[in-house]
């Protein structure tokens, strides 16, 4: 476990029936600010390495989860306690910021358990795990492809990853160098009814690629289907730099020392936009979602660095459209294969490396994720407080997971862990699966940091049976896009359909998607016009059965909520009726949650 700070308080003692971490038990890494207070007006900011400058009378630790802990020191004697128990928490966190290359759980602290472990989540850092997740998914026009299996590609990118049968190697290690940071085109899900979801990178409009190259693309992005649909995946959603501003606006309102008066405390909500962007998430993946379920077509997400936004829609897709991935082994292995193999920057986006792209994206997507689990209660297995503690593992990280901006970053660091030979090293070879780092432990090793009680409340009692995979059946789908002739492509863009007259931007003019900056603020879409919008493709349907297994959540006003249980946990008083203290207590309040639901279901 990483360097933590813990208070008992007098007379106090865990229970350890409670759900998930302690009130008064803070990692030093999700430590945001601390500081010590003496009397009403002599306040001092304490960073790592600051010399505190008076004997305080109370320090104030926020958390960055939305908590904060305000630890008094009586009077009488106590002073020189106070002080030293506050310089030795400043130490602390300026070593801890020191050591930032922290190396997480290793596997002799695994071994220390007992009983034997449970078969781990795959990885995707084998070609085993990827042929096998192909199987699964039935994508029988597909193989696993080798080329980047020494990151030579695209450092970014997964060792392996999906590509057309009839597409060779070689083609590929061309091709991919006309996309923006070598990340081309790479299937991301099969659907069963036939279809294909593919994301990449932007066009690299200053390459200039011959004949073979152009039609290997083609082909790629194709994926042997008549139709294409081009999905512009930074359309209508927030830029990084919106997320991370309305995510500061959320994390200063909802904190307890926030001065927002009562009666201007929801108006300030709204302002935060953060809802907004959660809103404008849910709309565009919905889309998404029944292009995808339609018709037998390749939909491809397009952004200019793959790494964001196509893995926020990718992921918001699969839960959408497909059963298995709202099972907890499914989502996992989704977040897995997603967000950390695909290489999202956790450490950027996240503000370990101090720079200025910071943005949690992957937060916004676990508020999606919430916002589908309060719509849809029986469909998911897995419960809120499972998305909690994955939450609060992305702010207090204890393994590689989140630590690391690429898969050649972690395969690195473990390769220091396992002695393991550096990927550039001539001669290079698959090492025995004895000293795979599939050895390193992940986040998804729950146990080593949860007890069985916690773990058992990540199960959500009101998963309903009749939605497990093997009763998913997919049938032919109706189509809703104009004839059009062999090999027509469509660009997705504003939930309407636009004919383009070619895939690649190199024969004729540049394709808008390349030219697409994701730091360029744009503005988002409001409440009050998304209020008088129809759905757009949804609203197709009409009298026709959706495709099974699929999900079409709502957006609209009150549709979407806050997640008071993540973001006002440090106010007991909003708290109350929230958080059930033990696991009985909160069997009663799922039963009260479901019941509602199941009325309306028979």
């Amino acid at each position: 476990m990483p360097p933590r700070v813990t208070f008992q308080p007098c007379g106090w003692q865990r229970n350890q029936d409670t759900p998930l971490s302690s009130e008064y038990d803070f990692a030093l890494v999700n430590i945001g600010r601390l500081e010590a207070v003496s009397g009403l007006s002599r306040v001092q900011l304490l960073r790592p390495g600051s010399l505190l400058k008076f004997i305080p009378e109370e320090i104030l630790i926020h958390g960055r989860d939305f908590r904060l802990l305000r630890v008094a020191f009586e009077a009488g004697g106590l002073e020189p306690q106070a002080f030293q128990v506050t310089m030795a928490i400043v130490q602390a966190r300026a070593r801890s910021s020191q050591a930032r290359q922290y190396l997480g759980i290793t596997p002799s602290k695994a071994g220390q358990g007992s009983g034997s472990r449970k078969p781990p989540i795959p990885l995707m850092e084998t070609a085993e795990d990827w042929e096998t997740e192909r199987k699964k998914q039935g994508a029988r026009g597909w193989r696993v492809s080798t080329v980047n299996e020494r990151f030579d590609v695209a450092t970014s990118l997964p060792r392996y990853f999906w590509v057309p049968n009839r597409i060779l190697d070689s083609e590929i290690r061309r091709a991919f160098g006309h996309f923006h940071q070598g990340r081309g085109p790479r299937l991301s899900w099969h659907h069963p009814g036939g279809s294909d979801l593919l994301r990449c990178g932007g066009f690299y409009t200053a390459s200039d690629p011959n004949k073979e190259d152009i039609r290997a693309v083609e082909s790629m992005l194709q994926a042997g289907h008549s139709d294409v649909v081009l999905v512009d995946s930074m359309d209508e959603l927030p830029s990084l730099a919106d997320v991370q501003l309305a995510h500061l606006r959320l994390r200063a309102l909802c904190l307890p020392d926030s001065s927002v008066a009562e009666d201007k405390w929801l108006s300030a909500l709204e302002g935060t936009r953060w809802l907004d962007h959660v809103r404008a998430c849910l709309r565009k993946a919905s889309d998404i979602s029944v292009l995808v379920t339609s018709r037998v077509r390749s939909v491809i997400l397009q952004e200019r660095g793959d790494r964001d936004l196509n893995g926020l829609l990718s992921s918001l897709v699969q839960l959408l459209s497909a059963p298995e991935a709202r099972t907890l082994f499914g989502f996992q292995s989704l977040v897995q294969r997603e967000w950390v193999a695909a290489g999202h920057p956790f450490l950027t986006r996240l503000g370990g490396t101090g720079a200025s792209e910071e943005s949690p994206v992957f937060l916004l997507f676990l508020d999606c994720v919430w916002q589908l689990l309060q719509q849809f209660p029986a469909d998911f297995e897995f419960s809120e407080f499972f998305l909690l503690a994955l939450h609060d593992s992305v702010r207090v990280p204890d393994t590689l997971t989140f630590l690391r901006n690429t898969p050649w970053e972690r395969g690195k660091q473990s390769g220091q862990l396992n002695s393991y030979t550096q990927v550039y090293t001539p001669g290079y070879s698959q090492p025995p699966a004895g000293n795979s780092f599939n050895q390193q432990l992940s986040v998804w090793d729950w146990d080593l940091r949860y007890n069985s009680a916690q773990i058992l409340q990540f199960q959500n009692p009101g998963y309903d049976l009749e939605h497990c995979p093997d009763s998913w059946l997919p049938r032919p789908q109706p189509s809703f896009l104009v004839p059009g002739p062999p090999s027509s492509v469509w660009l997705f863009s504003r939930g309407a359909l636009t004919p383009l007259n070619q895939l690649c931007p190199w024969r004729d003019s540049p394709s808008l998607l390349a030219v697409s900056s994701r730091w360029l603020p744009r503005p988002a879409i409001s409440s009050e016009s998304l209020a008088d919008q129809e759905w757009g493709l949804p609203s197709h349907w009409g009298a026709c059965p959706l495709p099974p297994g699929l999900l079409l959540p709502g957006y609209l006003g009150p549709q979407i909520r806050l997640w008071r249980r993540c973001y006002l946990r440090g106010r007991p008083e909003v708290q109350t009726g929230l958080s059930a203290p033990i696991i009985s207590g909160r069997a009663e309040e799922d039963l009260g949650q479901f019941h509602p639901f199941w009325i309306t279901r028979c």
